[in-house]
Formats: C-alpha cells, sequence, structure tokens
C-alpha cells in the first residue's frame, strides 16, 4: 500500500480506462466559397492571356500578387476594402502597361456568373447543419461582387456566420480571420474546428490559427469531402 495519504493503487483495467490521447471533438466546420463551393475564378483570369500568347500565371500574378501571402499588393488591400474597384482597376492597367502585356480585363466582368456551383459541398453543408455542426464561410472578397457571389448560393441558409474579407478588413492566409470567425460562433477553440480552402496558402494560414484544415481541388471536391468525413468519424 502507498503510504502518501490519498492516494492509492490503481489497477490495470482503471489504467485502460483513461485515455491519454483523449480524441478532440470537432464542433464547427469552416468553409471557403470560391474554389470550394463553386469552381474557382483564377481559371477565367489565366485564361485572359491566351490569346495574346502570355502565360496564365504570369496574369495571375499580375492580377493578384503573391496569393498565399497578405501584403501591401493592390488586390490584396482590395479585398481587404482598403481600396475600391476604381482604385484597382488603376493599379492593375498601370501594372499591365509597365510590363507590355495587352490584356482585355472588361472581359472578366461577368465572370461570377460563368461560376459552376458545387452541389455536392452544398448538399454536405446542409448535413453538417442538421448533424449539429456550426457552420462558417471564410472568403476573400470584395465589396462589389458581394451581391453577385451571394446570389450564387443560399449562403445565409447554409452558414450561421459568414466572414467577408472586405467587410472585417482581415484576409486569409492572416490567422487572424480564422479566429474572428471562430469568435462570432461563440469563442470555439480552434482544436475543435476544421477549414477547407482550395488555396495551399489559406490552408497554412488556418493552420497556422490552430484550427485543422482540408485542401480542395477546385475541379473536385469529393476527395476533400471524403477527408472531412473522416476527420468527423474519428
Amino acid at each position: 500500500m502507498d503510504a502518501r495519504p490519498g492516494i492509492r493503487d490503481v489497477g490495470l483495467s482503471e489504467l485502460q480506462l483513461i485515455d491519454q490521447n483523449p480524441r478532440i471533438t470537432i464542433e464547427a466546420v469552416l468553409f471557403d466559397f470560391n474554389g470550394v463551393l463553386t469552381t474557382s475564378p483564377f481559371a477565367h483570369m489565366a485564361a485572359l492571356g491566351t490569346e495574346s500568347g502570355v502565360d496564365g500565371q504570369v496574369v495571375l500574378d499580375l492580377m493578384l500578387g503573391p496569393y498565399d501571402e497578405d501584403t501591401d499588393h493592390a488586390w490584396h488591400r482590395f479585398e481587404r476594402g482598403e481600396i475600391t474597384a476604381s482604385e484597382y482597376g488603376a493599379d492593375l492597367f498601370a501594372r499591365a502597361a509597365d510590363a507590355n502585356l495587352q490584356l482585355d480585363f472588361a472581359s472578366l466582368g461577368n465572370m461570377m456568373s460563368r461560376l459552376e456551383v458545387h452541389d455536392v459541398v452544398i448538399d454536405r453543408i446542409r448535413a453538417l447543419r442538421a448533424d449539429g455542426y456550426r457552420t462558417g464561410l471564410v472568403t476573400n472578397n470584395v465589396r462589389e461582387a458581394s451581391r453577385q457571389w451571394r446570389e450564387l448560393v443560399p449562403v445565409d441558409e447554409l452558414f450561421e456566420v459568414i466572414v467577408d474579407s472586405s467587410e472585417v478588413g482581415m484576409r486569409k492566409p492572416n490567422p487572424a480571420i480564422f479566429l474572428h470567425a471562430l469568435e462570432l460562433l461563440g469563442g470555439i477553440a480552434p482544436e475543435r474546428a476544421v477549414f477547407l480552402d482550395d488555396a495551399a496558402g489559406n490552408v497554412l494560414g488556418a493552420q497556422a490559427a490552430g484550427l485543422q484544415a482540408i485542401l480542395v481541388d477546385a475541379a473536385d471536391p469529393s476527395g476533400a469531402l471524403a477527408e472531412l468525413d473522416g476527420l468527423l468519424s474519428s
């Protein structure tokens, strides 16, 4: 017998009941918009250079800057709501002129209407809500496109919380935007949340905030949904 007061022997059967690695229950699932709920607009942007023989990645770098970072590039400022569409446009045309690129940016005016909705993702979100999971949307977007993307998908039905970068002044991959979303959901701990995005940098940003995160194939999200199901069932 242990001579120390208040201490008793613990049998093997009792030790087996002690979970040395308790499983963390996922309470919230957060989603990106473009590239997850819909196909990605990046392919349409990249295609601007096709007729003039400009590599698509060159076009994306010109328009979006280093997308996996959060910098002072005009697109990043646009997504944070710091500048207007006309200010972004002026910067873009200047960059294109400096690079001697002739691109028809006006052809992107109806880009949102060309995106396809991933119905399988929409159905999965509805099922998550029915199963009691908290749901949220964390999107990098611009004020001028708000009406267009909100009309594509019934976001108010699907999500308890909608975090639009242009409204909150933060954009992915900044870890703060994920923590803000969880705070709006009532202060859910980051380790009890999972985030799905088609941009690797945003996945890393969510992980830096302490969330679990899944990279989505923007053309076929089925693999990511299977990974989500496995995570939730474990």
